[in-house]
């Protein structure tokens, strides 16, 4: 299997599966491209994972994973990083035979929704079957983990990194100002600042969840004081990463930025966003349609995006699949732990992808500054 890498001077290598084999199974990172001398804690890391970890509250799967990690590589014996690869290591504790016993009894039964069938189509019989494997959301654990490292790096250079639930079910967030979102970060289940939404979107979730269904919908995320001047204005533009890196993540269906696809039915004197000069003589703009990129490049006004967001693809209800082995219609409607709604947990995960593709851009960017020497006028106005 390949693909299993993202960045390249900031880089993180995940491995692992939903279901390991035997005792000691669970899913680790490598990360690559840290500086030496940060003092990265197992809690820094921690405090980021537990905000995806399963088993907690009535909107997310009751599978119990503590999901606690530890540090195997790139921490010397100062308690600092050493400039080394950091390994870092989540181990399955929920594993029961009752649940591998379920998934054997449909192993060859592709679930409508999951990457069954293509995954038959790579690996044959071989495929793992238990719990989706690497197709699994448990999967994200490892990028949680390698995004923690990206985010703590990032906060040394005051960039944060938010994401929530904008949508969901039809019931949509208000518009809100970022610090209006911080004050209401992760004060509800489904993670939603708007409080009174939130209440709405929990209740309509319970109700799709009684009735053996799931529930989408949308998450925000957003950069702020990212500086200007990073991405490339070819392929390598700084959405395109991002782009890249959060449609990598399992359960999104769609990604846009700033005025998204409503530019769609705007006129350009509506689309552009006009610049005008601050008091100490820095670019800023009266608007951010574009989401914070020109031309591929940061532009100093906050990183917006948003992803759209599947239901869960496990569902209660009787479903029409094909049996890979008889290669016969089946009706399936499996017994498994899910996820009511993705969007309680995955909010974190987009984060991660976010914090790591903007810090692997800021390296590049940091990395081309330091050849190009171009005059100290360009550089001051990249300052913050």
């Amino acid at each position: 299997m390949m693909g299993n890498t993202f960045g390249r001077l900031f880089r993180v290598t995940t491995c692992g599966e939903s279901y390991g084999k035997g005792k000691g199974s669970g899913l680790a990172v490598i990360v690559d491209g840290i500086p030496p001398g940060l003092k990265i804690t197992k809690q820094d890391i921690q405090k980021e994972l537990d905000k995806r970890k399963p088993g907690v509250g009535k909107l997310n799967s009751p599978r119990k994973e503590t999901d606690q990690c530890e540090i195997f590589a790139g921490i010397g014996q100062d308690s600092v990083t050493t400039g080394t690869p950091l390994g870092i290591i989540i181990y399955n504790v929920d594993t029961q035979k009752v649940h591998i016993d379920q998934y054997r009894e449909y192993k060859d039964i592709f679930r409508p929704g999951h990457a069954t069938y293509p995954f038959f189509l790579k690996y044959g019989e071989a495929q793992d079957w238990c719990g989706a494997g690497r197709a699994s959301g448990r999967e994200t654990v490892g990028r949680v983990a390698g995004g923690a490292v990206a985010k703590f790096i990032l906060a040394r250079e005051g960039i944060e990194i938010l994401a929530y639930t904008k949508e969901c079910m039809g019931i949509k967030t208000k518009d809100m100002s970022f610090n209006e979102i911080k004050k209401n970060y992760r004060k509800n289940e489904i993670n939603c600042p708007d409080l009174e939404a939130a209440k709405k979107m929990e209740k309509k979730v319970l109700e799709i969840k009684d009735e053996g269904d799931t529930a989408g919908g949308v998450i925000e995320i957003i950069a702020h004081n990212v500086p200007p001047g990073l991405g490339e204005p070819v392929f390598d533009k700084a959405n395109a990463l991002i782009a890249h890196a959060l449609a990598s993540i399992g359960a999104i269906k769609g990604v846009e930025f700033g005025a998204g696809f409503k530019v769609a039915n705007t006129k350009g004197s509506q689309n552009n966003d006009q610049p005008y000069l601050t008091k100490d003589g820095k670019v800023r703009f009266k608007t951010n349609n574009a989401g914070g990129f020109l031309g591929g490049i940061t532009n100093g006004e906050d990183i917006i995006a948003r992803i759209a967001v599947k239901p869960t693809p496990t569902i209660s209800l009787e479903q029409t699949s094909i049996n890979m082995k008889t290669m016969k219609e089946e009706k399936l409607s499996p017994i498994t732990r899910r996820d009511p709604t993705l969007l309680g947990r995955i909010y974190v995960v987009a984060e991660a992808m976010m914090a790591i593709a903007l810090l692997d851009a800021l390296f590049l960017a940091k990395a081309y500054d330091a050849m190009a020497k171009l005059d100290k006028k360009w550089a001051k106005l990249k300052e913050k």
